[in-house]
C-alpha cells in the first residue's frame, strides 16, 4: 500500500506532510504510558506484516493491521504507524521519505476512523460479536486505506488513475484477510485481555 517516492504530485505531498503533522500530534496526546507496550506491538506487527509485498504500479500490495491498530489504540495508531512507515522507508526504501506523510495518512486516518466508528460495540458486546465487528472494522480499514491510496494517485495525474483502480481491485483479497485476522485477534483480546479496550476507552472520555 505503500506510494514510492516521485510518484506524487507536489500539492498532494505537502497537504500529506501536513495532515500527518497534525495525526501525529493528535496521537501523541492519546499516548499515555499504558497505550506505549501494545503501540509497540502493534507498530512492529504493522512493520513485519507489510515486509511482504507484491508491487503494483507505483503501489504495493500487501497485509496492513491498521484495523487492528485503529480499535486498539485510537488516535494512538497515528504515530505507531507513522514509526512503522518511517523505519521501512529508511531501512528498506518502501515508499519514501518525501512521501512518508501520504502514506501515513493514507494508512493512519483509516485506522483511526474504525476505532471511532467500531470500537464501541467492541467494547460493548461479547467476545463474538466482538469478533464480527472487528472483522468488518478490519475490512474497512483496508476500503479506506485502498480508496485513499486510489484518491493520492488519481489527484497527481491522469496517467495514474488505471493504476489507481487497479489498487484498489488488487486488494479485494486483502480486505477478507484482514477482516479475519482482526476478528480473530480481538477474539482473542477480548478473553485474554479485555482491559486493552477498556483503557481505550477511558483515554478518549
Amino acid at each position: 500500500m505503500h506510494i514510492v517516492d516521485g510518484a506524487l504530485s507536489n500539492p498532494v505531498v505537502i497537504g500529506g506532510a501536513v495532515l500527518a503533522a497534525g495525526g501525529v500530534a493528535m496521537g501523541l496526546r492519546a499516548l499515555t504510558l499504558e497505550r506505549i507496550p501494545a503501540a509497540g506491538v502493534l507498530s512492529a506487527s504493522f512493520f513485519v506484516a507489510s515486509l511482504i509485498h507484491v508491487p503494483i504500479g507505483p503501489s504495493s500490495v500487501h497485509l496492513i493491521l491498521n484495523g487492528l491498530a485503529g480499535l486498539v489504540l485510537g488516535w494512538a495508531a497515528f504515530p505507531a504507524l507513522f514509526v512503522g512507515l518511517l523505519l521501512q522507508a529508511v531501512f528498506f526504501g518502501f515508499g519514501g521519505l518525501t512521501v512518508l506523510g501520504v502514506n501515513a495518512v493514507n494508512i493512519a486516518l483509516p485506522a483511526v476512523l474504525t476505532g471511532l466508528l467500531f470500537g464501541p460495540m467492541i467494547r460493548r458486546g461479547s467476545p463474538l460479536s466482538a469478533a464480527l465487528w472487528a472483522g468488518i472494522g478490519g475490512a474497512f480499514a483496508i476500503v479506506g486505506t485502498t480508496a485513499m491510496v486510489a484518491g493520492s494517485l488519481a489527484l497527481s495525474g491522469e496517467e495514474f488513475i488505471a493504476a489507481a483502480h487497479l489498487v484498489f481491485v488488487a486488494h479485494i483479497p486483502v480486505m477478507a484477510i484482514e477482516g479475519f485476522l482482526t476478528a480473530f485477534a480481538v477474539l482473542l483480546a477480548r478473553r485474554v485481555k479485555p482491559e486493552l479496550f477498556t483503557t481505550f476507552a477511558e483515554v478518549r472520555t
